[in-house]
């Protein structure tokens, strides 16, 4: 294929990824702005529906375990396509649910679109990993700002329904035929390739011989040293940004002082600081490499965070909010870049990372939770500062690999500059 030819066809494929990542973040807000209607709905307490939503982040592990068979059964095209189908069908699933009033049947719903989300945040990194590599730049915190912008959007949509008085059955309905009508789009977008896997076998048995190797090149990427300290970075900025969206507004309203409405504008700014970071660092990421990003902007979320504990005058603590989201942006996209890179298997890499950086938004509001129970919300939040540490300690493990003697040079796009190894 020409120059020329496939330059048309990279911008496709970069944007129906970068679509995909939207349609990701639209679907994980559906149901926030809606849950006071649910609660109502099915008549259940604030611990049951707690327990409903926690369910999200069950089938959301599971799903990121699933990526890597599904990946090598289906392919590329047909493995994200299915598991945008998948939410979408879920989403009206839980539709049909809220109709019926039947709290298991929710449950249920909630665990199917955390395996369909789970699976395709997977499957859309791996893609944006290969979009970087085909386009030899930084593209990763871009895409990752759509799952920001698709977030805000479900949101929008959500408080707009309930101001109408819609109903979350008929919105979580009409968002799923718009999702499954994108994926058909998304679909055409991505190009054929050997993103399956390295072998192919064919038939049944040839499938589930597939399915157990990648099970396996799985569970070895927990013996990785280097991805594992990829996941040390995302385990502090994951955090980091867990916990801003449980405490943040609870902190500025509590321990600084300010109104609701004003700690509401505080986390505001942290959330459009965080996306317009994303969306504008690719160049520098491109000039400085992915080790000193990382560098830099942990560097300045542990300035924020200080700022945000320490700080009486109020325009100083928005600006710790400002440094803190800056410190938490880099971190997810540019280790997913990175997790793809450390051995031969994309899909099972950035499925071990993306466990990491799941389970400390899981874990992370909980335990600066049971920490601000005794020590007081705003010295929890010291955990964050020494994450935030650590993550920049470890930063050069999101460097290039090094190359064997030998053997081929890394890939264009890695959005690294050599020297960053160290």
């Amino acid at each position: 294929m020409s120059s020329s030819s496939a330059r048309p066809e990279l911008a496709r494929w970069r944007w129906v990824i970068t679509t995909a990542f939207g349609l990701g973040g639209l679907t994980i807000s559906a149901w926030g702005p809606r849950l006071p209607a649910i609660k109502a709905g099915l008549d259940v307490g604030t611990a049951t529906l707690g327990l409903l939503v926690a369910g999200t982040t069950v089938g959301a592990l599971l799903g990121l375990v699933a990526s890597t068979p599904l990946l090598h059964w289906l392919g590329s095209r047909r493995a994200v396509a299915g598991s945008i189908l998948l939410t979408g069908a879920a989403l009206t699933f839980m539709g049909l649910a809220l109709i019926a009033g039947s709290v298991p049947l929710v449950a249920v719903a909630f665990v199917v679109t955390g395996v369909g989300i789970g699976t395709l945040d997977v499957l859309i990194n791996v893609e944006g990993a290969a979009v970087e590599r085909a386009a030899g730049r930084t593209l990763m915190p871009s895409m990752h700002a759509a799952w920001s912008i698709g977030a805000a959007v479900g949101s929008g949509i959500g408080a707009a329904c309930a101001a109408l008085g819609i109903s979350p059955s008929a919105q979580f309905i009409g968002e799923a035929f718009v999702i499954a009508a994108a994926a058909f789009a998304v679909a055409r977008g991505i190009p054929a390739s050997g993103r399956e896997g390295p072998e192919q076998a064919t038939g049944e048995h040839g499938a589930a011989r597939n399915t157990g190797a990648a099970l396996r090149r799985w569970m070895r990427g927990w013996l990785n040293w280097r991805l594992l300290l990829i996941g040390v970075v995302l385990f502090g900025v994951e955090l980091g940004e867990g916990s801003a969206n449980s405490w943040l507004t609870l902190a500025v309203r509590n321990d600084h002082g300010q109104s609701a409405a004003i700690a509401a504008l505080f986390f505001t700014t942290f959330a459009v600081c965080e996306g317009l970071t994303r969306m504008f660092a690719g160049r520098l990421v491109d000039r400085l490499g992915r080790v000193r990003t990382i560098r830099l902007t942990t560097a300045l979320g542990i300035v924020g965070i200080v700022a945000f504990i320490l700080a009486d005058n109020p325009w100083i603590v928005l600006l710790g909010v400002a440094l803190w989201a800056v410190g938490v942006s880099m971190g997810f996209p540019l280790g997913m870049s990175a997790a793809a890179e450390t051995g031969p298997e994309p899909a099972a890499q950035i499925s071990v990372a993306a466990s990491i950086g799941y389970f400390a938004n899981l874990a992370g509001p909980p335990v600066v939770g049971a920490l601000a129970e005794s020590a007081g919300l705003l010295r929890s939040l010291w955990l964050i500062a020494a994450l935030f540490v650590a993550a920049f300690a470890v930063a050069g493990s999101l460097g290039p690999r090094t190359p064997v003697p030998g053997s081929a040079p890394s890939p264009v796009g890695s959005g690294v500059r050599h020297e960053d190894a160290g």
